[in-house]
């Protein structure tokens, strides 16, 4: 009579049987080897073990003489398995590749799997595999942009010098319009959110105007000053420039972040600022404008207020920015710039190294 093999587990093993065997994040198959295990650790009978776990005889036999032999190891990873080598995939594999990264379609701007296999002559299965096993996604792209400002690294190196570093005695204000905000009202009202799905709202929709947000974040508490106005020339920022006049303690001087918008450098601008001298005016790089702090609030009501909006008229767009405001001074929140400059510039030039080389090709 053939007898299955006799488990022993000293206290480490049983240890780690035991966290396989109840881990809620272990895979399904280790977890029912563990168990196979300790229950032979107890004496019990392959028949027995095989109607408890759910699986068959030869199955606890195969997993509790592999423990026997190779202990731990023996269960925790697969034994390799028999077979061919897929040659025809690893044939095919390198084509797909190159393929999918160096070539385009006639008709099109990317490939998709039905039109590289039928370019290839291979199944769209075996596309899919290979994109997925190489982290290749044709079907998106993410956009970028190097700045070619002549002065990047100068006015780069004064903005992070004054998130890293801000002076004493000022304050430091992030500051930019977002221009053409919509109030936008849908055709008909969405239906609300429940359970097993999400909230709608209708593809088409109807302009009621648009406004201009003016805003200026201050670094070192969070809080915002803001204001909306209908157009956004340089007359809208010279009143606003005077609201953070008026909003600000007196005795600061202030350093403002903004782009290099033709309204922040209107002659008319300039001489404001000359009777001004507690404005500083510190101008981001072009085509750098995630070096202003006030885009990522911009992005956090964008999404939280204004995106998914409804709104019958330009005056209730306007409220419900102001109140989006509001709500947020009441609880400022300010952001923390961690980069430093010598990190960013080592990003750029191997990004312009790549970009080189590419229109060198």
């Amino acid at each position: 009579m053939r007898l299955a093999c006799s488990i022993t587990l000293d206290e480490t093993e049983r240890a780690t049987l035991d966290k396989w065997a109840r881990g809620k994040r272990t895979p399904v198959r280790l977890v029912t080897r563990a168990k196979i295990v300790l229950l032979a650790a107890q004496g019990w009978l392959n028949k027995d073990i095989a109607l408890e776990v759910g699986v068959g005889r030869d199955t606890v036999g195969r997993w509790r003489e592999r423990f026997s032999t190779r202990w731990l190891a023996g269960i925790e990873k697969d034994a390799p398995r028999g077979g061919r080598l897929p040659t025809v995939r690893n044939g095919v594999a390198r084509r797909i590749i190159e393929t999918t990264t160096q070539n385009k379609p006639e008709n099109a701007t990317h490939w998709s799997t039905r039109t590289l296999a039928e370019h290839l002559g291979v199944s769209r299965s075996m596309v899919q595999r290979v994109w997925k096993a190489n982290g290749l996604k044709p079907h998106r792209v993410k956009t970028f942009k190097v700045s070619n400002d002549k002065h990047f690294i100068e006015k780069m190196t004064d903005v992070v010098g004054l998130y890293l570093n801000p002076p004493e005695h000022a304050l430091v204000l992030c500051a930019d319009e977002k221009t053409s905000i919509q109030a936008l009202d849908r055709t008909q009202p969405g239906l609300p959110i429940k359970k097993g799905r999400c909230g709608t709202m209708t593809h088409d929709y109807k302009r009621n105007g648009t406004t201009t947000l003016f805003a200026a974040l201050e670094l070192a508490e969070g809080r915002l000053i803001g204001t909306c106005m209908k157009q956004h020339r340089h007359q809208e920022w010279l009143k606003f420039l005077r609201l953070i006049d008026r909003e600000t303690p007196s005795d600061h001087d202030l350093h403002l972040i903004v782009d290099n918008y033709a309204t922040h450098k209107h002659p008319n601008v300039k001489k404001w600022l000359k009777k001004h001298p507690r404005f500083h005016i510190h101008f981001t790089p072009t085509s750098s404008s995630w070096l202003n702090l006030v885009e990522r609030w911009f992005g956090e009501i964008t999404d939280k207020r204004i995106r998914r909006g409804v709104f019958k008229s330009e005056q209730d767009l306007v409220e419900a920015i102001t109140d989006y405001i509001e709500k947020h001074n009441a609880h400022p929140r300010t952001y923390t710039w961690t980069a430093k400059a010598e990190h960013i510039l080592e990003k750029v030039r191997r990004a312009r190294a790549v970009l080189d080389k590419m229109e060198t090709a």
